[in-house]
């Protein structure tokens, strides 16, 4: 059986951004849980490796997803400026002329950042995979991207956040 859980919520006052996550992340497994870090930086829960996990935080906010037979990759991010120079490293030249216009690009490019980010997390990767490569376009909210898929949260989620996975290898 495959399956994905995620959530993004706001950060509790006075916990730290890493500790949030991991209590967002207990909350999906219902369970109290030790994550700890593999040599790549990838987190993993010990004793439960039909489990993948990942977590993310970014500001005032955190996500967590939970995949079984699947490897998962999760990013939030609070939109920031989006400058011209990360937009042409991280979008197509189309994709790029596409976010010039419009009034919300720093929302619309947070969106596009969290798909890639979330797809080299998916393979743990992280950014050693180059997430600025992956081909994602204004208001796209699903896609592939060599065996992995992913899916943008809007509708779902109040601040940008995807969610990627790929079967287990």
């Amino acid at each position: 059986m495959r399956s994905v859980r995620v959530a993004v919520a706001p950060k509790a006052p006075q916990v730290g951004e890493s500790a949030a996550a991991r209590k967002l992340l207990c909350r999906l497994i219902a369970s109290p849980a030790t994550v700890v870090n593999g040599p790549n930086g990838r987190p993993f829960l010990p004793g439960r490796l039909d489990l993948s996990i990942s977590l993310s935080h970014s500001g005032e906010w955190v996500a967590a997803a939970v995949g079984v037979g699947v490897d998962v990759g999760v990013d939030v991010q609070v939109p920031e400026r989006a400058t011209d120079g990360l937009i042409r490293r991280c979008c197509t030249s189309e994709t790029g002329v596409a976010l010039a216009g419009m009034a919300d690009r720093d929302v619309e490019f947070a969106w596009i950042w969290t798909a890639q980010e979330a797809c080299v997390k998916a393979t743990g990767q992280g950014l050693a995979g180059l997430p600025w490569r992956i081909p994602v376009d204004v208001g796209q909210r699903a896609g592939t991207w060599q065996g992995v898929r992913w899916v943008s949260l809007r509708g779902r989620s109040p601040v940008p956040a995807s969610c990627a996975y790929r079967e287990m290898s």
